[in-house]
């Protein structure tokens, strides 16, 4: 093993110690800031008034696979949407 291999891997597990603490806290950071961006974008579909629906509306097709997960997170049995059933 040469000296570049051994100071990369030096440096991986420095970024790994570093890192690791706040994994779990940076994720829940993460998916908390999209669950507020896909409220934001269903926001007009459930029927919470959205001043940006014309910038949101085409976003809901590419959010579509990811709504499912969305409202079970955040605690809806079936989907609150009357047009579109995902369950």
């Amino acid at each position: 093993m040469s000296l570049a291999e051994r100071w990369q891997a030096f440096k991986e597990g420095l970024d790994e110690f570093y890192h690791a603490p706040y994994r779990q806290t940076l994720s829940r950071a993460y998916r908390d800031e999209q669950d507020l961006f896909m409220l934001l974008i269903f926001a007009e579909s459930l029927g919470v008034p959205n001043a940006m629906t014309f910038y949101t509306l085409e976003l809901q097709p590419l959010l579509m696979e990811e709504f499912h997960d969305w409202h079970k997170r955040m605690g809806m049995e079936h989907s609150p949407m009357d047009r579109f059933g995902c369950c």
